[in-house]
């Protein structure tokens, strides 16, 4: 909840919903909608409570008591004199593809009274793309919404062609009656459900909720358990410890099981909520990166799942080639009839050179060849794709050209007009961004490693660490802008630099491709007020044409980013530029209940009290989660207690 978007979010095992201060669902679509979620769908589109007729007085807004549950009080209507004759104490809670309500109503008077409750409900199955507040709109010949009464509920049902998902409402009493919706337009799904509830005097009746989710293709989740759920870990320890302990907790709520390589489940970070809910190459792979001291088995969950969906031909609509490394993965109806290209979508140009970072890395702090030899082959053909359809050979450089059905941009700043000259004008393709001829230098290096000491390929680790050196000779040449003395955002497809001044730089350092003198010179530089807005390193230096403070990539601040970069100070020997990002980003996250957002508005510090939020942060979003414990590695802090 946030002043900005004043909704409940509850989120547990992959699923989650987004309720008002009320505990209601209207049904909202944009840039924040609400309802019940699993699988990239909405399952619940409204949940609207009524009490002997009228729409009930929070006395207790909504509160969360903990990531998965929250409460609030509510009343009928009533006057001083004639006061309201019960209270309803409603509690709502969220686990894996079901949310439940349990009302409580405790009569207030000494006679016998009778409560008539009504709820409405529907489900419209939207795909969170037709969610989004960017003017989409999909034709979905043939799909057929119907609402069947049950015994004791409904069950909502949505079928196109071989798609079928379906909701389920089961209620415990039953209600009196079930009728359709009548607020609703003639034809529409909702019904509204009623029940005349006798109260003793002083008495109490309970009314209990249970919604399931079934996804197309997956069988009706099991009622819910009584087993354990984690709980956040509260402690007196400093802010950046309290940071990461949230963050943590916040990785434990992103957590979604995904096939492996080897065909079996494995648990990996999700992206963040709401739009993210699943698995994103380019984002599990640096947050696995960044937990790597601290929880190396992420990383290995994470190359065991990019491995089982690593590239095997070409297809044009969703960016697959051989050896490349997913960007995103999706289950919604959309993907499935092909109407997006994202079921599973390849448009990253850097995924691919950080899965073999993170191979290389997984080995290094664990010690543990299995995992490596397991993946020798994902990992020779991934630098296969490097070399070739990647653009090494071709352009000297990896590189992407705008997807007219995907992203305009393929790196990590991949809204359109994040890769841009200093007046604002797009790069066009293929463009070569700058932090990823680093990642691609960096994953050559390691993967030689990897050939030496586990495959033992000695040839192999000899032709990439050429390839590499040249990789590094070539950068220099071409990025490095001898007036500004600071490298390109990127090169386009002639070859000019794209000279806006970007925090892209930063990753350079984190991946060595520049000598250690430059280095140190653009660490700085990322120092100085126009990049520092003394909470984040910006996007995009302030002063500059295209700068924005709100906007998405062109001068908002990212933790993440800063995380990468933090890392790459350190690898420097910048310790005091360490301290000074750490710092920024610790006090933003004490605003933010210890818990980062996914971006920050780049506004400098010294405007206003607190960071100003970016509107349509995702929270919580893996790597935000991950990065005060990146952020802790850079300080060479040691690792927390189990």
């Amino acid at each position: 909840m946030t002043a900005a978007d004043p909704r409940v979010q509850l989120v547990r095992d992959a699923t989650f919903v987004r309720l008002g201060t009320d505990g209601e669902i209207s049904g909202v679509r944009g840039s924040a909608p609400d309802g019940l979620f699993f699988q990239d769908a909405r399952h619940l589109s409204r949940w609207r409570l009524t009490v002997d007729g009228t729409a009930p007085t929070a006395l207790v807004p909504a509160t969360p008591e903990d990531d998965d549950t929250a409460a609030c009080v509510l009343t009928p209507e009533g006057t001083r004199d004639h006061p309201p004759a019960y209270t309803v104490f409603r509690r709502q809670s969220v686990t894996e593809g079901t949310f439940t309500e349990h009302l409580s109503l405790v009569g207030n008077r000494p006679e016998p009274v009778t409560a008539r409750l009504d709820l409405t409900v529907d489900a419209d199955f939207a795909d969170l793309f037709e969610l989004r507040a960017d003017d989409r709109h999909y034709v979905k010949p043939g799909a057929e919404h119907a609402t069947h009464d049950t015994d004791d509920g409904l069950l909502f049902s949505y079928r196109r062609a071989d798609w079928h998902a379906r909701t389920e409402l089961t209620c415990r009493p039953a209600p009196d009656t079930a009728a359709p919706a009548p607020t609703e337009p003639q034809g529409a799904t909702a019904r509204t459900l009623t029940w005349h509830l006798p109260l003793d005097a002083h008495g109490r009746a309970d009314l209990h909720l249970t919604v399931r989710a079934h996804p197309h293709g997956r069988p009706l989740p099991a009622a819910p358990g009584a087993a354990p759920r984690p709980r956040r870990h509260e402690s007196a320890a400093d802010d950046l410890t309290r940071t990461c302990e949230r963050g943590l907790a916040d990785l434990d709520l992103l957590t979604i099981p995904v096939p492996g390589v080897d065909g079996d489940d494995v648990r990996v970070p999700a992206a963040g909520i709401p739009w993210f809910l699943t698995l994103f190459g380019r984002d599990s792979l640096l947050t696995a990166y960044f937990l790597l001291p601290y929880r190396p088995a992420t990383a290995a969950a994470v190359l065991s799942a990019l491995a089982a969906t690593q590239g095997q031909r070409h297809d044009p609509f969703s960016g697959e080639q051989p050896g490349r490394i997913v960007h995103e993965t999706r289950h919604g109806e959309l993907a499935h009839f092909r109407q997006v290209p994202y079921g599973r979508y390849y448009g990253a140009v850097d995924a691919t050179p950080l899965f073999l970072v993170l191979l290389h890395a997984h080995h290094e702090v664990t010690g543990d060849r299995a995992l490596a030899e397991r993946l020798e082959r994902h990992a020779r053909r991934a630098v296969d794709w490097m070399l070739t359809d990647g653009g090494l050979e071709k352009h000297g450089y990896l590189v992407y050209s705008p997807d007219p059905g995907g992203l305009v941009n393929q790196n990590w700043k991949d809204s359109a007009g994040a890769v841009c000259f200093s007046d604002g004008t797009q790069a066009e393709g293929p463009v070569a961004v700058c932090e990823a001829q680093g990642y691609a230098y960096d994953a050559l290096l390691r993967t030689a490693r990897l050939a030496d000491g586990v495959w033992r390929d000695a040839p192999y680790a000899h032709r990439l660490r050429e390839i590499a050196a040249r990789l590094r000779d070539r950068f220099t040449a071409d990025f490095w802008m001898a007036e500004a003395d600071f490298p390109a955002l990127a090169l386009d497809g002639d070859g000019r630099q794209v000279d806006a001044l970007a925090s892209d730089a930063g990753h350079l350092l984190w991946s060595g491709i520049l000598d250690a003198e430059r280095s140190r010179r653009v660490g700085r530089r990322l120092l100085e007020p126009d990049f520092f807005s003394g909470w984040a390193i910006r996007t995009l230096a302030a002063g500059q044409r295209p700068y924005h403070p709100l906007s998405y990539h062109r001068g908002s601040a990212w933790p993440h980013d800063n995380a990468v970069i933090a890392l790459g100070l350190a690898r420097q020997g910048l310790t005091a530029e360490v301290r000074t990002v750490a710092g920024g980003l610790v006090a933003a996250a004490a605003h933010h209940g210890h818990r980062l957002p996914e971006v920050l508005a780049g506004y400098d510090r010294s405007a206003t009290a607190a960071p100003v939020p970016y509107p349509h942060s995702c929270s919580p979003q893996a790597w935000a989660a991950a990065t005060p414990l990146a952020l802790r590695t850079a300080l060479g802090r040691e690792p927390l207690s189990p």
